[in-house]
């Protein structure tokens, strides 16, 4: 089975700026050529997850309905583009909770492969962070790393981590993966 995770914001939709969050519908902005990006890799066979720490519920910012509404949406429009997300696992908790699911630790990642029954040494996950690098790393996935969210290039030289790969977007990326034997 092929399979890709996808962090949400700044790999699907605009990256809303440090310690800040998407908190309505009307401020999910898909980025450009992700909707494309996830046809091309439905079509060309992956099942696709998004695994997002979405910390605003639990500090309080907005609410898990709002969460939800936003999914709903996200998940609506992917489908009118012929893309296909298997499901959506978020880590709700803040920082401080030490929970197993919130990123870098890769909790979310093996609750899919325990659920859908795959394995993880041959799985993509693509993020736009470090964070999101280590969290591959800690689940034993191959590590992407897309340049439109927060993490860029000229930062390379601080990384503590090299990615297995590093695209321009997820279109990029995609277009990469579905051409690959």
């Amino acid at each position: 089975m092929k399979v890709i995770f996808l962090d949400r914001d700044g790999v699907i939709n605009k990256y809303p700026g440090d310690r800040l969050y998407v908190t309505s519908l009307r401020k999910f902005k898909f980025l450009p050529h992700a909707l494309q990006a996830i046809a091309l890799l439905t079509k060309a066979g992956y099942k696709i997850f998004v695994a997002s720490n979405q910390a605003g519920i639990g500090r309080g910012i907005y609410a898990r309905s709002t969460l939800d509404r936003i999914t709903a949406g996200m998940l609506e429009k992917i489908q009118s583009q012929g893309g296909l997300i298997q499901q959506v696992y978020y880590c709700l908790h803040r920082k401080e909770a030490g929970c197993s699911c919130r990123k870098p630790r890769p909790g979310m990642l093996r609750q899919a492969a325990k659920k859908f029954k795959f394995n993880l040494r041959t799985a993509y996950f693509v993020g736009d962070t470090m964070r999101d690098i280590f969290t591959a790393q800690n689940a034993g996935c191959k590590s992407v790393l897309v340049l439109s969210g927060k993490e860029k290039q000229a930062n390379r030289p601080n990384w503590k981590t090299q990615p297995d790969l590093v695209f321009r977007d997820l279109w990029a990326a995609a277009k990469f993966l579905t051409r690959k034997k």
